[in-house]
């Protein structure tokens, strides 16, 4: 198969009350794909609403959640909000659905957290709503946790034109579904505890993260999908751009559990050289198909290294 090509998202909670148009557009210029927004309740924007202004402020500049909670608005708000974020940006977002981890969200909120059993039940069920009201004039609906009857169409959206749609986790059976129902697949660890833990990444170990994938693409060829046709997505939780990254990657190692070279293979971090990282990521790629990388969006400075040093040379800018 060939490999997809490189692209990079940024992920970011807020936006400088000043400035914020400026922001976006330098994430553009900076030549990354999209910016993604996380959707968990306290300090954070709300992610529809920036989604919204990014796009507004951008002409290439993709939009997309990582990831919305199934749980957190009903399944018609989001398709409507989807189709709605999809014409406002020309064709730009992705969206991004999830069946839930952050217990801390749910207490906060006073939801009941329910076995991860329902809440992919719930997911899978979302899914099947957004894609009808987004082709069909009117919908209908009957599963065991949403009906929906007659509603009309989300937003008038053109044949073929809908949201990407981008699922992620971490379990055989969230990752299925992914394969089934998404067009990007975010391979992430397991939450089972319902917060990142110092056990998280090791999760997400070189041979975990290969099984991860070969769930995913396994579901979507029995689907009758073409398994080669997904995009594979990670999400970076450190960078670090270093000539020597053996104190970092040795912090890493002692704080997960995972060995040093674990560590280094681990997508969920980047350290070491420029030259070193896109080295790593052209090798998993090859290896894993994964080729759509998030990093975080707090450090502007590290932003600018990372896209001159990695996204330029990768993405061919």
């Amino acid at each position: 198969m060939s490999p997809h090509p490189f692209r990079f998202g940024l992920q970011i909670s807020s936006l400088p009350e000043d400035g914020w148009r400026e922001r976006v557009q330098r994430i553009e210029a900076l030549g990354f794909s999209t910016v993604f927004v996380p959707d968990h309740f306290g300090p954070q924007w709300d992610p529809t609403a920036l989604m919204a202004g990014a796009a507004a402020v951008t002409e290439s500049l993709r939009v997309g959640t990582l990831v919305y909670d199934v749980d957190y608005r009903h399944p018609v708000i989001y398709a409507k909000q989807a189709a709605t974020i999809q014409l406002l940006s020309g064709g730009r977002h992705e969206f991004g659905l999830g069946a839930g981890w952050m217990q801390t969200d749910y207490d906060e909120a006073g939801m009941a957290y329910d076995r991860i059993g329902l809440r992919i039940e719930r997911l899978e069920e979302a899914l099947q709503i957004c894609r009808r009201m987004w082709s069909q004039e009117k919908s209908s609906f009957e599963g065991r946790h949403y009906t929906i009857r007659d509603i009309a169409q989300a937003a008038p959206l053109p044949p073929g034109s809908a949201p990407k749609v981008l699922v992620g986790g971490g379990g055989q059976r969230v990752l299925g579904l992914a394969g089934r129902y998404a067009d990007i697949i975010g391979i992430n660890p397991t939450m089972k505890e319902g917060r990142i833990t110092n056990e998280t990444a090791a999760d997400l170990t070189p041979d975990r993260t290969l099984q991860k994938v070969e769930w995913a693409r396994g579901a979507a060829a029995a689907a009758g999908r073409d398994a080669d046709a997904l995009e594979f997505n990670s999400l970076v939780f450190v960078v670090a751009l270093t000539q020597d990254p053996s104190g970092i990657r040795g912090a890493l190692s002692k704080s997960s559990g995972m060995s040093v070279d674990e560590v280094a293979d681990c997508p969920l971090f980047l350290t070491g050289s420029a030259s070193e990282i896109r080295d790593r990521l052209e090798l998993r790629r090859e290896k894993t198909g994964i080729s759509y990388v998030v990093i975080q969006g707090r450090d502007h400075a590290l932003v600018e290294q990372f896209a001159e040093e990695v996204v330029a040379p990768l993405s061919g800018r």
